[in-house]
C-alpha cells in the first residue's frame, strides 16, 4: 500500500468536504432465537432518498478515501441521534484504508464525541471492489479486532466474497448472499449448500447471517437449520434517517412457529 497521508493528526487524502450530499438508511439484522433486532446496517442513500448507486457513482478515485471516512462518521452520528441500542454495521472499502490504526482515527473521534461504544461497531467488507492485497485486508481485520471492533464478510457465496477468502481471512461474521438464500425452503441444492456452510462456520467459529430473506418460509427454514441471524425485506426495508417500525410482534411469531416444529431455535454464535 502507498504511504499513509496523515501528518500531525490530519490527512489531506481523507479529510475535507465532498461535492455532493448523502444520508443513511438503516436496515435491521434480527436474531430469531432472541426475537429481537441485534444490529442495524447503515446503507448510503441520496439526501432525498435516492439509491445508493446515485451516490456511489459520484465517488471518483480522488474522493474514495474521503467518502469512506464520511460514511463512517455520518453512520455513527445518525445512529447516536436515533438512540440506537444495538450494534451498528458499517460497510468499508479495504482499498480506502492505508494504515488501519491511522485511518480509524476519524471513527474513534466521532465515537468519543457522541458517546458511541466502539465495541458496538461492525465493519463489513463489501464486494464493491476486488481486494488487491489480501495480506493488507488480513492486517485490517487483525488491527480492528485488536481495537475491539468486529468484522463481517458481506455477500458470501457470490461475487468476490468466495470460499477461498476464508483461507486467509478471519471475519467474526459471514453474511450469506441472497443467491443462496432465495427459495431455500424448497430448493434441495441450496439446502445442501447452506447446511455445508453451517458446518463450516461452526468449525471456524464464525457467526452466520442470512441476507436477502424475503419470505416467511425462507426465514423459518433458515431458523430451523440454525441460521437465526437474518436480514431482508421480509423483516424491514431500509428506513431513511430512521430505525423503522417496531417488528417485535413479527419476530415473536416467527420464533414461536419455528420452535413449535423443531423443539427450539438455538442461536449459533
Amino acid at each position: 500500500m502507498s504511504q499513509c497521508a496523515r501528518v500531525n493528526g490530519s490527512c489531506k487524502r481523507c479529510e475535507g468536504d465532498l461535492p455532493f450530499e448523502f444520508t443513511m438508511a438503516f436496515q435491521p439484522i434480527v436474531d430469531l432465537s432472541l426475537a429481537r433486532v441485534v444490529t442495524y446496517e447503515a446503507l448510503v442513500r441520496g439526501s432525498q432518498g435516492e439509491s445508493a448507486w446515485s451516490v456511489i457513482s459520484q465517488v471518483t478515485d480522488d474522493l474514495l478515501y474521503r467518502f469512506d471516512q464520511a460514511c463512517r462518521v455520518k453512520a455513527i452520528e445518525m445512529a447516536s441521534a436515533l438512540d440506537m441500542q444495538t450494534d451498528l454495521s458499517i460497510n468499508f472499502l479495504p482499498n480506502a484504508v492505508y494504515e488501519p490504526k491511522a485511518c480509524i482515527q476519524a471513527t474513534l473521534d466521532v465515537s468519543k464525541r457522541v458517546g458511541w461504544p466502539t465495541h458496538r461497531l461492525i465493519f463489513e467488507i463489501t464486494e464493491t471492489e476486488r481486494v488487491r492485497d489480501r495480506q493488507h485486508l488480513c492486517n485490517i481485520i487483525d488491527a480492528y479486532r485488536s481495537m475491539g471492533f468486529k468484522t463481517a464478510l458481506d455477500d458470501f457465496g457470490n461475487g468476490y466474497a468466495n470460499l477461498d477468502l476464508l483461507t486467509d481471512l478471519t471475519p467474526d461474521k459471514l453474511k450469506i448472499d441472497r443467491e443462496l438464500v432465495m427459495n431455500c425452503d424448497s430448493d434441495c441444492r441450496r439446502q445442501a449448500l447452506l447446511n455445508a456452510i453451517i458446518l463450516l462456520a461452526q468449525e471456524l467459529g464464525t457467526t452466520l447471517i442470512a441476507e436477502g430473506v424475503e419470505t416467511r418460509a425462507e426465514a423459518l427454514w433458515l431458523a430451523r437449520a440454525g441460521i437465526v441471524r437474518q436480514q431482508g425485506f421480509y423483516f424491514a426495508k431500509p428506513a431513511i434517517n430512521s430505525l423503522g417500525a417496531d417488528i417485535t410482534p413479527l419476530l415473536l411469531g416467527l420464533k414461536s412457529e419455528a420452535e413449535s416444529s423443531s423443539g427450539a431455535v438455538n442461536e449459533r454464535d
